[in-house]
C-alpha cells in the first residue's frame, strides 16, 4: 500500500479519496506537499490569519481561498470531497468525523492550507533518519502540549506537537535537514523529555497512533498543523471543518518549493 501510494500523483490520490479511500496520507504521492486543512466562517478569518501570523511554527499558511472557494491555488480539486477524512466542530465540540463535506459548504467559508511535517519526511528517510510511523504502518502520534500559543482576537489555544522517535545520534541531522523547511514547520520545538512540554504519555496521544520508541532513542518533537483544531476547541467557533488527523490534503505544489539553502 505504501508503496503503491507513493507513486501516485496528487490528482490520482484526490480521486481515490473522493471515491472513499480513507487512510492516512503520510507517505503519500511522494514529492508532492500535504497540507493541513482549517475551514472557518468569514467572520473568524482575520482572527485566523493573525493566529497564523503570531504562530508560525505551528501555523505556516500556504494558501487560502475566497470566501464559499471549493479549491485553492495550490489546491486543484474540491476541498470539500478531496482528502480522505474531515472533522466538524460546532461550538468547539467535535461532532462528526466524515468522509466529505459537500451539504455544510456556505458561501461565507474561508479554507486556509497550513503547512504539514509530511513534506520533509522523505529527506529525513534519504538521510538515514527513521521515521518510525511509517515503518509501522501508523498515524503519527500528535499531543497538546502546556505551551500557549500567542492569541488573536477570538482565538486562543495549545501547541500541538507531532513526535518521532530516533537514535541520540541521528538529532542532529534530523534538526539541520526540517530547519531548511521553515514553511512545513521547520525544525523541532522541543528535543528530549516529553514531560517538559506537558506531554505525560507517549503511548496516549491526543491525536494519531502511538508509536514504538526504543531503547536509547530520543523523541522529537515538532510543531503540528493540528493546533489550529485545539484552538477550535477553546475558542468555540460556531462551525469550523478541519482534516482528520494525519489525513491532508495532498496539493499540487512540489515538495522542493519550500526547500530553503
Amino acid at each position: 500500500m505504501r508503496t503503491e501510494s507513493k507513486e501516485l500523483s496528487p490528482q490520482q490520490a484526490r480521486a481515490q479519496f473522493r471515491a472513499g479511500l480513507r487512510v492516512p496520507t503520510s507517505g503519500f504521492c511522494a514529492g508532492w506537499t500535504q497540507a493541513n486543512l482549517i475551514t472557518l466562517p468569514r467572520e473568524h478569518a482575520y482572527d485566523f490569519l493573525l493566529f497564523a501570523q503570531r504562530n508560525p511554527k505551528s501555523c505556516p499558511v500556504l494558501d487560502v481561498t475566497e470566501p464559499g472557494g471549493t479549491a485553492a491555488r495550490l489546491f486543484d480539486g474540491d476541498l470539500r470531497t478531496d482528502l480522505p477524512a474531515y472533522r466538524i466542530y460546532r461550538d468547539g465540540e467535535l461532532v462528526e468525523e466524515r468522509d466529505e463535506v459537500t451539504g455544510l459548504w456556505r458561501d461565507d467559508l474561508v479554507s486556509f492550507l497550513v503547512g504539514c511535517s509530511f513534506t520533509f519526511e522523505a529527506a529525513l528517510i534519504e538521510a538515514g533518519v527513521p521515521v518510525r510511523h511509517l515503518d509501522q504502518d501508523r498515524n503519527v502520534p500528535m499531543y497538546r502540549t502546556d505551551q500557549e500559543c500567542r492569541p488573536a482576537g477570538a482565538l486562543s489555544g495549545p501547541l500541538v506537537v507531532s513526535m518521532r522517535p530516533m537514535p541520540a545520534d541521528q538529532v542532529a541531522t534530523a534538526v539541520r535537514i526540517t530547519s531548511r523547511y521553515p514553511a512545513v514547520h521547520g525544525a523541532p520545538v522541543h528535543i528530549g523529555s516529553p514531560a517538559d512540554i506537558g506531554v505525560r504519555d507517549l503511548d496516549a496521544p491526543d491525536f494519531g497512533e502511538p508509536v514504538e520508541v526504543r531503547p536509547g532513542e530520543v523523541a522529537v518533537f515538532w510543531a503540528c498543523g493540528v493546533t489550529p483544531q485545539a484552538a477550535v476547541m477553546r475558542s468555540k467557533p460556531s462551525l469550523a471543518i478541519g482534516h482528520a488527523p494525519g489525513h491532508m490534503a495532498i496539493t499540487d505544489a512540489r515538495d522542493g518549493e519550500y526547500l530553503v539553502p
